[in-house]
């Protein structure tokens, strides 16, 4: 691997640990030309199924996309880094386990609520209310009512 300080062709790899549950494994390196040290990461390639979004329009899975969407719903939520990390690998594990091309957006939608409800359920309600589309008050207050009672319809 290229130095990233002088660009120098050759480094040399002085530790490997494994990180991320297992999924990715992380590597300490240093330049043979210049001494620096840096960190490297290292995750196996898999193609990701493709959304089908409710307008039949077919799109490839943005982990960004799904990151920033339960970031908004956790805004100001005291919910960790790791935590929400975790939640997007175990729907990135989801869709791989499936071994579909092709996924329906509201199946992932369901298990973002899914993994949002686990970690804050007012975080839960924040997403649910934009992605069901409450369009009143009962609606809001329909779902919450479900999540005391622990019942999830749909």
């Amino acid at each position: 691997m290229r130095c990233p300080f002088c660009s120098a062709p050759d480094t040399r790899v002085i530790d490997s640990r494994l990180g991320n549950e297992g999924d990715m494994v992380r590597r300490r390196r240093e330049c043979l030309t210049c001494g620096e040290r840096f960190t490297t990461f290292e995750t196996a390639e898999l193609v990701l199924p493709r959304i089908v979004k409710r307008d039949g329009a077919r799109d490839a899975f943005d982990e960004e996309k799904l990151r920033a969407g339960m970031l908004r719903a956790l805004q100001k939520r005291p919910v960790s880094t790791e935590e929400i990390e975790g939640a997007i690998g175990r729907i990135k594990r989801r869709l791989r386990s499936g071994g579909e091309r092709e996924v329906n957006s509201r199946l992932l939608g369901e298990w973002v609520m899914n993994e949002l409800r686990e970690l804050d359920q007012v975080a839960y309600v924040r997403f649910a209310s934009v992605y069901l589309s409450f369009q009143d008050v009962n609606a809001f207050r329909e779902e919450i009512e479900r999540l005391q009672t622990g019942k999830r319809q749909g």
